[in-house]
């Protein structure tokens, strides 16, 4: 998200943005994920928004210069029970108001474009091809190098221990490094720091409401390419797809995992993932992990972003909350950022995904979360 908001404020013309990391640019989130990206969701804000994510994630790699793998294989939603189907069945309906080509599919059909799966307990699935992974690493690089390029500065391995303000307006950051530590003078400041937002958001005195959670991933040996879509099960949160490599690649939600900014792996998870992987796709029961590793989902109450301004520091933006999509949003959730520092575009999003709704009980909902 910082990354993306520095480079399209740097293609217009912005000057002096800096980009401050705590660690590697790989090393939270954005470097962690499955690198899904797609349109099948349940509210129109967040389809709207990844259609045009899709469409710059179409032209990112000439754009950038780099390669990211990225490959239209589509997603394929699976049901288990009929509540689950009636849960698809509205949010495909919506998609295809907003123009995108999802279709509902009987287990039969499912099994038409993933021969492999197991469907003796699946009562519907949806799809929709245009749906597709990306590598996420040269992602993040691709979005740096351009920064750059336009004479963003990008500091990798710099904390924010501080943010001077005077009354509610900033004067400072203070960043730490393995060196020193020195301020850097600005009025304007966004926090786009994932599941470390809410430590960021503390040091001007703002609470924020999300919470980090652990998730997990791992990947196994390289397999013959024979997998085109990424396969989502909503009722375990149980997802995987085939990487151009060959690996299979996926996650699965766990209720239960350590508080906090927690980044380890667990046995735990292996055998979910594990079993509920065989259940769905019976021919990978035998497949040998290679490596497994964490990152951090940054949950809000509602499900949905923090997004914008808030009321109690000036030109202090929020851009987090983003649970296990924020990767997918981050082009055009940035560039819309950038229109407004750069330009004053008036921004709905700012309203919708206010910091002030969870204290006003306008909670917003979002049923198509993963993990």
């Amino acid at each position: 998200m910082g990354l993306s908001v520095a480079y399209h404020l740097a293609e217009q013309g912005t000057r002096n943005v800096i980009v401050v990391d705590k660690s590697y640019l790989c090393g939270g989130a954005s470097g962690r994920n499955g690198g899904g990206i797609r349109a099948q969701w349940s509210s129109e804000t967040n389809v709207v928004l990844m259609q045009e994510s899709i469409r710059m994630c179409r032209v990112f790699a000439r754009r950038m210069k780099i390669n990211v793998w990225f490959r239209q294989g589509g997603y394929l939603f699976l049901a288990r029970t009929l509540p689950m189907q009636r849960t698809l069945e509205a949010s495909v309906a919506l998609q295809r108001e907003c123009g995108v080509r999802t279709e509902m599919l009987t287990p039969a059909q499912a099994a038409k474009i993933v021969p492999e799966l197991d469907t003796n307990q699946l009562v519907a699935a949806s799809y929709n091809p245009d749906d597709g992974v990306v590598f996420p690493w040269p992602f993040v690089w691709g979005f740096a190098n351009a920064a750059e390029k336009y004479g963003v500065k990008v500091l990798p391995f710099h904390e924010v221990i501080g943010i001077r303000t005077r009354g509610t307006a900033i004067e400072s950051v203070v960043l730490r490094n393995d060196v020193r530590e020195f301020s850097i003078a600005t009025s304007r400041v966004v926090n786009a720091a994932g599941a470390w937002s809410p430590t960021v958001a503390k040091l001007v005195g703002i609470e924020l409401p999300n919470k980090p959670h652990r998730h997990e991933i791992c990947s196994s040996e390289p397999l013959k390419p024979w997998l085109k879509p990424l396969v989502a099960d909503l009722s375990d949160g149980l997802y995987f797809s085939q990487s151009t490599r060959g690996e299979i690649v996926g996650g699965i939600g766990q209720s239960y995992v350590p508080h906090g900014l927690n980044q380890e792996s667990s046995f735990a998870f292996l055998g979910k993932y594990a079993r509920s992987l065989a259940r769905t796709c019976p021919a990978l029961g035998a497949v040998k992990v290679l490596r497994q590793w964490a990152g951090c989902y940054d949950l809000t109450p509602d499900a949905n972003p923090i997004f914008g301004p808030v009321k109690e520091i000036d030109e202090f933006y929020q851009v987090s909350g983003f649970m296990g999509h924020g990767f997918m949003m981050a082009p055009i959730v940035g560039k819309r950022l950038a229109d407004h520092l750069a330009h004053g575009n008036q921004e709905p999003l700012f309203e919708r995904w206010r910091l002030s709704r969870f204290a006003e009980g306008k909670l917003l909902s979002e049923g198509m979360i993963l993990g």
